[in-house]
């Protein structure tokens, strides 16, 4: 039985993938509608947020060379995929409500719509990593802020691996949000908050070594986003092999989350219709 529905989903988003793509498109497109610069903000936006926080935060944290190479390039990495992160699911939390008269008139495959959001935001997330290049050829030509540094070996090319869980992980995290947003509307202020808190529980601005408190490494380490950020800098920063315990653990909830954000949202994805 479960053979034959798993044959059946596979069916139907296979006949639907062309419309993943149109509102995917669609998304990116009502994103920066009306903006002068237009896509462009994917690369500017992150490069903004970046200097920002380094002229704030570079001061208390980036004085010591000891446990970061180069300020603002460890900065941008780790803002980098966690932007991604909040903007995705926020975007899928808010995507049934924002095609309520879609969903009522037209037969979609419900998941179509945070997927749309989760993939398009994925989009311009990748596009922001052209600015990450050029952040970092201007950091290690220039040798500002311990740019001499930085160096590119071949992992490099292995960073595709958190981005990739990072993605699978949004997609669950986006499943259940936008089925809970249907039935909680308060779930978009939590949720507001919740992130909020993730920014300072994750090394982004600081690095772990500089947490003394064995308990809070420890709740640090549990939260997945940090295993993600910290495997991305691991190839893109520090130049080496990623770490073996790290992915998997990242890639176990990575992958677990997803099956439960499926599963939850089959069981509800009947029911939203009447709720919204």
């Amino acid at each position: 039985m479960k053979n034959i529905q798993l044959k059946h989903d596979l069916e139907m988003f296979g006949k639907y993938r062309n419309l993943l793509q149109e509102l995917t498109r669609k998304n990116i497109k009502l994103k920066y509608r009306n903006s002068w610069l237009g896509i462009l903000w994917s690369f500017f936006q992150p490069l903004l947020q970046m200097i920002v926080l380094s002229v704030v935060f570079s001061g208390i944290f980036g004085r010591s060379n000891e446990y970061i190479i180069c300020y603002p390039v460890f900065l941008f990495t780790g803002r980098l995929l966690f932007s991604f992160f909040t903007s995705s699911t926020k975007q899928a939390m808010t995507s049934f409500r924002k095609h309520t008269g879609i969903i009522k008139k037209v037969y979609v495959p419900k998941y179509m719509y945070p997927l749309s959001s989760i993939f398009s935001n994925f989009v311009t997330f990748a596009i922001s990593l052209i600015c990450l290049i050029c952040v970092w050829i201007f950091f290690k030509v220039t040798g500002i802020s311990g740019g001499h540094g930085l160096y590119i070996t071949g992992y490099v090319f292995l960073c595709w691996i958190p981005m990739l869980l990072l993605l699978i992980f949004s997609l669950g995290v986006g499943l259940i949000l936008s089925v809970l947003n249907v039935y909680f509307r308060d779930i978009e202020y939590i949720w507001d908050v919740l992130t909020q808190l993730l920014f300072y529980m994750v090394p982004i601005i600081y690095p772990l070594q500089r947490i003394k408190r064995d308990w809070i490494v420890i709740i640090i380490k549990i939260n997945p986003l940090y295993s993600m950020i910290e495997l991305f800098r691991q190839c893109v920063l520090y130049g080496y092999i990623m770490s073996g315990k790290l992915f998997w653990y990242a890639a176990a909830v990575s992958v677990g989350t997803l099956i439960i954000g499926i599963w939850f949202f089959n069981k509800k994805s009947d029911d939203i219709i009447f709720h919204l």
